[in-house]
């Protein structure tokens, strides 16, 4: 059994924590939701929901994390009464990073290519309808993908191979910090440019009509569920964070630090793209299409263009990379917490297992089309999200809240005697009521409200 590993420093907990939550639905979905539901307005209601929401559940899974030692494979079980069930939920946490990183790993390799196609100058002198052409191709390509998609795998499982100090900890700093960089320099270059300030006031200006004509609940949900999704709670891609660090923080205090750093990268991610989308008339409520066909065309019409593309898609796969780095570490220590594997060993079983596991979802897109799980026009990707981000992602969230406030879970003064041990921001006590009721009230809401919009329309 290998000794329980243990971060270098605050900081490495803090840019791998955050690493994990900031992902493509910070710097993909973000910007395209916020431009379909009314801009600043959106954007003050999802701000409240990642203080309402957010910032407890991930205190909860952190809290459990630590006090067990141990990933979401055993974590229940160390601190669950004798004879109770709690611990069922460590094979959902187990099948939810699987199944997550069986389509994440198609789309982390997507930003990759595209880094590519960029740097190679593959867009140059490409009309509008040509860049749209070039992600078709892709798609249409199962051996281009395949290849995307097993570079990410084996870059990522290679780094994770070295251990939480030497490979995940140093990785993750060096493209955290990198990330900050080209953020801003893209952030500051795309408010520079020609007509950008109109693209400034359809992002930060509230804008009632939009937000009148899709109804104030369907935002208010909008908002809810991007805040539930984007800091990745309910699966314990956070709780195994949680296990490696020492008792000398409070962890609501690491939770503000955390949502504070992904929360930032969203609206800066903001700041990119609308600007640039006003500056060359392009529709920034493009949905998914936005990064991957807008995007190509923006830089295509500045100068150094692909230079600057280049950075972009450079950011894009780092986001994807810090949190399929960080979701392979949880899946490496449920080998180690299970079967008392070595690291090397769990790194590259599940390396080999992914690679296969991945394979249906890329194929999704060509050979296997014709599978449309949700209907027509939808992929195995859509349905292996939909696993995720419609169901276990708030249910695990649920039973994290119900573990942590139950007298029949962990126990409210066992969870407060945790979230509070050492120094800095103090959760507190009379909260208890809101946590027993109110926080199961709304993530039941976000997931029955995820069934309606999909299936009822």
């Amino acid at each position: 059994m290998e000794k329980r590993e243990s971060f270098a420093s605050r900081l490495g907990f803090i840019l791998i924590s955050a690493g994990c939550a900031i992902g493509l639905g910070d710097v993909w979905r973000f910007p395209y939701i916020t431009g379909q539901y009314g801009g600043g307005l959106f954007v003050l209601i999802y701000l409240v929901f990642i203080v309402l929401l957010g910032l407890p559940i991930m205190a909860m899974e952190l809290a459990v994390g630590r006090a067990s030692r141990k990933s979401i494979a055993t974590s229940f079980n160390v601190l669950e009464k004798k004879g109770h069930k709690w611990h069922w939920m460590g094979y959902a946490g187990i099948a939810g990073n699987y199944i997550l990183m069986m389509f994440y790993t198609t789309v982390a390799g997507w930003m990759l290519g595209y880094f590519y196609k960029m740097l190679i100058g593959q867009f140059e002198g490409l009309d509008t309808q040509q860049v749209g052409q070039v992600f078709n191709n892709l798609l249409a390509n199962p051996v281009e993908m395949t290849i995307w998609m097993v570079l990410t795998t084996v870059i990522c499982f290679g780094i994770c191979s070295f251990g939480l100090q030497e490979g995940v900890e140093k990785a993750t700093k060096v493209m955290m910090v990198a990330l900050l960089a080209i953020i801003v320099v893209l952030a500051v270059r795309s408010m520079t440019l020609p007509n950008a300030g109109e693209g400034l006031k359809f992002y930060l200006l509230p804008d009632f009509n939009r937000f009148k004509e899709h109804g104030i609940w369907e935002t208010i949900y909008a908002a809810m569920s991007q805040a539930f999704f984007t800091l990745s709670i309910g699966i314990g891609s956070l709780a195994i964070f949680g296990s490696y660090i020492g008792k000398e923080r409070r962890l609501l205090g690491e939770s503000i630090h955390i949502a504070a750093l992904d929360t930032s990268i969203s609206i800066i991610a903001g700041l990119i793209i609308f600007p640039a989308c006003f500056a060359f008339n392009l529709d920034p409520g493009g949905g998914p299409g936005l990064v991957f066909v807008t995007q190509p065309n923006i830089f295509n019409s500045m100068s150094g263009g692909r230079i600057w593309g280049s950075l972009f898609f450079l950011f894009m796969s780092f986001a994807a990379f810090s949190t399929v780095i960080a979701v392979f570490e949880n899946i490496i220590s449920f080998a180690i917490d299970l079967w008392g594997w070595s690291r090397k060993k769990a790194s590259f079983i599940n390396m080999i297992f992914l690679i296969v596991a991945s394979i249906p979802c890329v194929l999704g897109f060509n050979v296997l089309s014709w599978i449309q799980p949700l209907g027509e026009g939808s992929t195995i990707l859509d349905f292996e999200d939909f696993i995720i981000s419609y169901n276990l992602l708030p249910i695990g969230s649920l039973i994290y809240v119900l573990f942590c406030v139950s007298r029949y879970g962990w126990g409210f003064d066992n969870f407060m005697e945790e979230v509070n041990a050492g120094e800095g921001v103090k959760m507190p006590y009379k909260l208890r009521w809101y946590f027993t009721w109110v926080l199961p009230a709304v993530i039941l809401i976000v997931l029955i409200q995820g069934y309606i919009n999909l299936f009822g329309k």
